[in-house]
């Protein structure tokens, strides 16, 4: 599969995260798939890291998801596997098979429990993954692990995406400098249901299983869990956070701690940011759109409607068109099965209002509307007039550049 054009939407640089005491990782091509490019990812973590993660509801989750979702209860980790190219998703026995010796190679180059593994794989589905392919592969590259450049993981892990993904946060508690880092990959299959594809983030904070669990939970919902491409939701969603526990503060052992909030703001401002990167590459996307709902029934209302605009490829050809047409959020809002008043709906594109109370505003301007249509960054907001849910769902445009990306995916 041909290399797809860098995402006009791309950053135009990458932040150099800093080194986190207590992980270290290294890179291989190991040729599941990909030619000519690293596609394994080996993280490793010292003694008394701990693990918190959210997972894909999908019914027909990947055998990585199902090893992932047995081994978070215990809350520990000391290794990381993550392959691209290969999703090793309905692929029946043989991948779970595939994931226990996968698990067995890792965890004997580092020196530990095959519990204390953690695994993500991300690409097609259906195939069956060889782990045999590891095998050698993990042992050499546990000879070269070190703790930067952090962009050497953030690119094993991609698929279709076309750049890599990463994101940090440096914060001060009781004196002390507490670190943050994440890495993420997406680019298509993106509407998640309780992570993203794959993100990982590691920091060197002390804190609970159950805290960083419950941390993570709360703070997927605004970042992760409000995005989508194309309405879909893969088998593969994995969100995983791990906690070294090397910064020398006392630990984080309650939500009623003063110091979770600080801690956990700063953990929302890492997972957004990296879930808003998926959004800007998402396949063939050449605007970022974030729908604004107001005036809802509540915030649940409020998210269903913003996903149900953010999700129709009407509203998103539209967008790609650089067409204001307000007739298809409105059809969008209709159709989400949440309460809504036709006659109470503003509609606006930016700060120019487009439809109030039910037919098109008085004073409309199709030339400054299409101005603003041209932009890079879009902002959509409905207001329903019935109550003080709000919610915020960010979206991109669909292009004929989908298609093309999504026709040749498995050539």
């Amino acid at each position: 599969m041909a290399a797809h054009p860098v995402s006009p939407l791309a950053p135009k640089s990458y932040p150099e995260l800093p080194p986190i005491a207590g992980v270290r990782f290294a890179t291989a091509e190991a040729g599941i798939k990909y030619k000519n490019r690293t596609d394994v990812l080996l993280m490793a973590f010292d003694a008394g890291t701990v693990a918190a993660g959210v997972l894909t509801r999908s019914k027909c989750s990947s055998a990585a998801v199902d090893w992932c979702r047995a081994r978070l209860p215990g809350g520990v980790a000391r290794g990381l596997v993550v392959n691209s190219g290969n999703a090793n998703a309905f692929t029946g026995f043989k991948g779970q098979q595939s994931v226990e010796m996968t698990a067995r190679i890792a965890a004997e180059a580092l020196g530990c429990s095959t519990d204390e593994i953690f695994l993500a794989s991300t690409g097609v589905i259906g195939e069956p993954l060889d782990a045999g392919k590891f095998a050698g592969v993990l042992d050499e590259t546990a000879t070269r692990l070190a703790d930067t450049p952090w962009i050497d993981p953030a690119k094993a892990i991609m698929t279709t995406d076309t750049y890599p993904k990463l994101n940090g946060a440096v914060l001060d508690i009781d004196g002390v400098e507490i670190r943050i880092n994440g890495i993420a990959k997406g680019s298509g299959m993106i509407a998640p249901d309780m992570a993203t594809m794959l993100s990982f983030v590691v920091t060197d904070m002390p804190v609970s299983a159950a805290v960083l669990q419950a941390l993570l939970a709360r703070h997927v919902q605004t970042s992760f869990n409000a995005i989508t491409v194309d309405s879909d939701t893969s088998t593969s969603d994995t969100l995983l956070a791990f906690a070294t526990g090397k910064a020398e503060v006392e630990p984080l052992t309650s939500l009623d701690d003063p110091r979770a909030e600080i801690f956990g703001a700063a953990l929302s401002d890492v997972l957004f940011d990296l879930a808003i990167q998926v959004v800007r590459d998402g396949e063939g996307a050449t605007k970022q759109v974030s729908v604004h709902v107001e005036g809802a029934t509540s915030d649940a209302s409020a998210f269903r409607i913003a996903k149900a605009i953010a999700d129709s490829p009407l509203v998103k050809t539209a967008i790609a068109g650089e067409d204001a047409n307000w007739g298809r959020v409105v059809m969008a809002v209709g159709k989400a099965g949440e309460p809504a008043d036709r006659d109470r709906l503003a509609i606006r594109f930016g700060d120019i209002l487009v439809a109030k109370d039910g037919e098109r505003a008085a004073g409309y301007d199709e030339a400054a509307t299409s101005a603003y249509m041209k932009g890079e960054d879009l902002e959509l907001t409905v207001h329903l007039g019935l109550g003080d849910g709000r919610a915020t769902v960010y979206t991109c445009d669909l292009t004929h550049g989908y298609i093309t990306i999504n026709g040749d995916y498995r050539s």
